[in-house]
């Protein structure tokens, strides 16, 4: 007979097992979080740019994202740990790649919660159009900084509702879509695109115009990082490729079917960032109820999404702070606000506060800028998993051809930026970010130096 402290660990070890999640439950859990506010609204500016070939812009980004997606889930499952990628690039490289993914994380989802900020007040707008941009912005910030103020309990369970929202909204536009095509809702205007015919109506803006949407398509499936991160719950690691497989297809799917039927019915020369692309396409039909329904339901998932993230911001600059990688005033939690890191909710705070600033600044505009470079920041992560993973990983060389083709697909959706002059100034904000987090790396670095030569 084993010891009671065997029986108690065996117990316990199986009672993990089976509370862990099944490969498909994962999938599930990976669809609902990455549709957002960047597929709903921000897919608008790809399209804008070039018509049709967004379609093909999607199956490029899924493949890409794909890529990153195995190479996270291999090393999640080789080695679980709480500061998953940042902490494989400070084993790949050192503690410097380490702090520096880590900021440059933390600053890629506050643009992303500055994206999404604006574009629930864009969406809302939708009804008070006379109602300033910036306004909307600082009511959603001050509601999602006090759902973070509340708690979580049952925040789960909440997100997994909201989940099929998004969904179900999605869902909701491609039957109506459909049955508008067949005949059985009336209206609809005489200019409908409908199929193209030849390459340049495939590509009515050139090849250039194509480059420059390929951000757009990644960027709406921002958020396999956070799947990577969930993997480990999974009651058999070795689903976790699988796992993504199916997700991504799923997503791709829903993708290319919603965005296929856009194209479609509107064209490219009608959308502005101002409307989600799916209420423009339906926009002709005698549909009274469909654009504030399909307007609120995003709303919803919306604002539950930036809430998330707003949580997953404040405690990822806690885990900083604990690694050394973040002043210790970050590790401080007070017990009268129910044990909340307020610091890291303080400076989250103080990023979204530069959004709504930007936003009275630059109304017109904001939302192309702060998601191109949200966008931006967001394949420089996805590139340093690629790399990391190449040495932490025991690689074979068709992992070194994936990874590869995978660098070379990032790389092209942040360059083609460059190539569109309405959102270049995202790709240079960017810019400007990273290379203040690689300044303050390299200080940073000569600091740790110092400290090693002082020490015993």
């Amino acid at each position: 007979m084993g010891s009671p402290e065997e029986g108690n660990s065996k117990s316990s070890s199986q009672k993990k097992n089976k509370d862990g999640l099944k490969w498909w439950q994962l999938s599930l859990l990976g669809i609902g979080c990455t549709i957002g506010t960047g597929y709903f609204l921000g897919s608008g500016i790809g399209i804008k740019l070039t018509g049709p070939s967004m379609v093909i812009s999607f199956l490029i980004a899924a493949i890409g994202t794909y890529i990153v997606f195995h190479f996270l889930a291999k090393m999640t499952t080789a080695d679980p740990q709480e500061g998953s990628f940042c902490y494989y690039a400070g084993k790949a490289f050192g503690r410097w790649a380490r702090f520096g993914s880590a900021w440059n994380y933390w600053s890629t989802k506050i643009l992303i919660m500055g994206s999404q900020l604006t574009a629930l007040s864009i969406l809302t707008q939708f009804w008070f159009p006379q109602i300033p941009l910036w306004i909307f912005a600082a009511v959603y910030a001050v509601l999602s900084i006090v759902v973070v103020l509340l708690g979580t309990k049952g925040f789960d369970k909440v997100e997994n509702v909201l989940a099929v929202i998004k969904t179900a909204a999605i869902f909701m536009f491609i039957l109506l879509a459909a049955a508008a095509l067949i005949g059985w809702i009336r209206g609809g205007s005489d200019e409908r695109p409908g199929i193209p015919h030849s390459l340049g109506l495939v590509f009515p803006g050139g090849f250039t115009a194509f480059w420059s949407s390929l951000l757009y398509a990644f960027y709406a499936y921002g958020g396999v990082e956070t799947i990577g991160l969930m993997s480990m719950q999974l009651k058999n690691k070795k689903d976790a490729p699988k796992s993504g497989k199916v997700m991504l297809i799923g997503l791709t799917f829903i993708y290319m079917i919603s965005i296929g039927l856009v194209v479609f019915m509107v064209s490219n020369n009608l959308l502005s960032e101002k409307e989600s692309p799916f209420v423009t396409a339906l926009s002709s039909y005698r549909l009274a109820f469909f654009p504030h329904v399909f307007n609120g339901a995003i709303i919803i998932a919306g604002f539950s999404t930036m809430s998330a993230s707003l949580f997953a911001v404040v405690n990822l600059l806690v885990t900083m702070a604990k690694d050394g990688d973040a002043p210790g005033i970050f590790t401080k939690k007070l017990e009268k606000f129910r044990k909340l890191p307020l610091p890291s909710l303080a400076l989250a705070a103080i990023g979204l506060s530069a959004s709504i600033i930007t936003a009275l600044l630059l109304p017109g505009k904001i939302y192309e800028y702060i998601t191109t470079a949200a966008g931006i920041l967001q394949m420089y992560n996805w590139s340093f998993i690629i790399i990391s993973a190449y040495k932490v990983l025991k690689v074979k060389i068709k992992d070194v051809i994936l990874g590869g083709i995978g660098i070379i697909l990032l790389l092209g959706a942040v360059t083609g930026t460059i190539m569109e002059k309405s959102i270049r100034p995202g790709f240079f904000a960017s810019l400007v970010l990273a290379v203040i987090v690689a300044g303050v790396t390299l200080i940073m670095v000569k600091i740790w130096k110092k400290e090693r030569v002082s020490s015993p």
